[in-house]
Formats: structure tokens, sequence, C-alpha cells
């Protein structure tokens, strides 16, 4: 088995080498991809030390099994053709490919099979934030329908890449030091002491792409027609996103059984003890792979209504996690080539 990460550099490329050595991924050999920027850059990986080459239009993946993609949907849609010509399965993290009708849209714990019919060769990992809900409404779905959704994000610095996690960082340097920012580049406003009530770029109704990628994701993945209606926020927390889930059920359910199916579905750890101060944070949830739930509540402006609060690593289980776990039950049932 052999396998590439493109984006070896990045956030995201760097929790790749992390996990798939943490899982013991069954694998030969490895083989990094990165820009022109990144290209030379060493990185160890087992003990072995693994150069990053230059992503070009060449045959350089003729002999890869699994590509991860993960350097943004520019260069996903540019190179796919290439990564895919000899049969690798490419598993792509960006944005391209999520609402194409011929590429499937995957989270395992919700709809692994759909992985098996990719005509395009490319499987694509969600959005981060649809990802960790769709964990948790999946058993709730076995329970009753879900028709409709509101949910609020906060959404950690990571979510926007290492680049952002250093630019807060250095905000807040800059406030202990001068009391001032100075550094406001990759986020719109200062991000440091600060909430941000947009996420990604703003569409023609006024909700941004992020918060329409929610909804539409939600559905193809949950092969479902619910709605969903987001505000996503980005936070001055450097890593794990949260979200606040409010969900209409055809039939009423109780607390107990939503937190009994939560607390059996793959994927998903139950913290749920408020009379107790017990509840997810994204402090302890950064670094982990499961969804942490908390906070169920029956709705009190609708009777068919549940509410809930989580918590998840984005870089883990809302990007590199989840390809891997894609890879991992291909390779299980044996469809990879």
């Amino acid at each position: 088995m052999k396998v590439a990460i493109v984006g070896a550099s990045g956030a995201v490329g760097q929790e790749f080498l992390r996990i798939l050595s943490e899982r013991n991924f069954p694998m030969d050999d490895l083989v990094l991809f990165g820009s022109e920027r990144s290209a030379g850059r060493k990185y160890t990986f087992k003990g072995k030390e693994y150069e990053v080459k230059l992503l070009q239009h060449n045959d350089d993946f003729k002999d890869i099994d699994i590509a991860f993609t993960s350097a943004g949907a520019g260069t996903s849609k540019e190179f796919a053709a290439d990564i895919t010509k000899y049969g690798a399965v490419m598993i792509d993290n960006s944005s391209a490919f999520r609402m194409d009708e011929d590429v499937p849209l995957v989270v395992p714990e919700c709809n692994a099979e759909d992985a098996l019919n990719r005509p395009r060769g490319i499987i694509a990992n969600p959005n981060c934030t649809t990802i960790m809900m769709v964990v948790v409404l999946k058993p709730i779905e076995s329970l009753s329908h879900i028709k409709r959704i509101h949910i609020s994000s906060y959404q950690s610095a990571s979510g926007a890449g290492a680049v952002a996690m250093a630019e807060l960082q250095q905000q807040y340097k800059e406030i202990v030091e001068t009391g001032e920012v100075k550094t406001i580049n990759k986020f719109p406003h200062q991000l440091a002491y600060n909430v941000i009530p947009q996420v990604d770029k703003m569409t023609e109704n006024d909700y941004t792409k992020e918060e329409m990628k929610m909804y539409n994701e939600t559905r193809k993945i949950m092969h479902s027609d619910v709605r969903t209606s987001a505000t996503c926020v980005r936070v001055s927390s450097l890593r794990s996103h949260s979200e606040s889930v409010w969900m209409e059920t055809e039939k009423p359910l109780t607390v107990a059984a939503v937190r009994e199916a939560l607390s059996s579905a793959p994927g998903v750890t139950l913290k749920d003890d408020p009379q107790n101060y017990v509840y997810p944070m994204p402090l302890e949830s950064a670094g982990h792979d499961d969804v942490y739930v908390g906070r169920v509540r029956k709705d009190l402006a609708d009777d068919n209504g549940i509410t809930l609060w989580l918590t998840g690593d984005q870089i883990r289980k809302g990007a590199a996690l989840n390809a891997v776990q894609i890879a991992e039950y291909l390779i299980k049932i044996g469809n990879v080539k």
C-alpha cells in the first residue's frame, strides 16, 4: 500500500502524519507533495525521513493507491486528473467536489457505503462543522426523522489553518506587549478577545459559504430532506470547534432516549451531567478523535425539539481523521486497487 499526502506542510497535512502513525495505518511507502514553497522540506514519519516533492503535472501518482489531498480547492481541481489517472483513490479535504453528483461525500459513521460509488476516483471529505454535527445527528435520526436544524457554531482559529493560529497567538502577544493589535491579515477583524460572526465569504442571501455548506452537505450525507439554518462564528480559541444545535424531529423524543442513542453511537462521547458542571468544552476535545456531546435537553419552545451542545477537534475528526477512516473502510472491505 503506497500512500500520498498532498499539502503535507499544512495544519491538516501534519495531522495526517500524526494520525497515520497513531493508527498504524497499513502502508508500505509514503510520498509527500507540496507547493514550491514547501518542496524540499523534510518530515519524519515512523523514524524515517521524507522530503516533500513538488506537486506537478506528471506521472508521480502512477504507483499511489490512496492520496489524501488537503491543499485547497484550486489545487485539488487542477491536479485531480493527474492524481486519479492510474487508479489512485483521491480522498479530498477541500470544497472542490463536495456537491458534485458523481463524487460521494462521506462520513464513515453515517454513510460509509457511499464511498464505493466513485466514478471519478474521488471521495470528498465534508466541511468540518458538518462532519461533527452529522456524527451526532445520525443516531438521533434513527429514532425519528429530523425535519429542521438550527445551529450556531463557535469555530476556533485553527479552522482557518496554521497561519490563522499563528495570527491569533501574535495578536495576543501584541496586546500584552503594546496594548493594541497590529497584525490583522487572515481574518477580517481582530480575533483576539473578540468573536466574528462570519466564517468564509458571504453569499447573495447573506448566509456565508460555510453556513450554506452545512445546509447542502447535511442533506447529501444523510440522504435527507432536512433543512438547516446556521450561523457560523469565529471565536478566539485556538483549536476545536463547538456547536449549539437545535433540531425538530417528526415525533417527540425523550431526553433519556436521545442520551441512550448517543451513548452507544460510534465516534461520540457523551459528557452530560450539567448539574455537576460536566459538559464538553473545546479544551478537552482538542487532540481527541470523538465528537463530545452534552447539554442534551427538551426544547422549551417546541414539543418535538431537542437541543444539545457538541465540540470536537476539527483538524482531526473534522478533517484528517475522517479522511483516514474512509481509507480504512475501503481497505477493510477490499475496495482499493
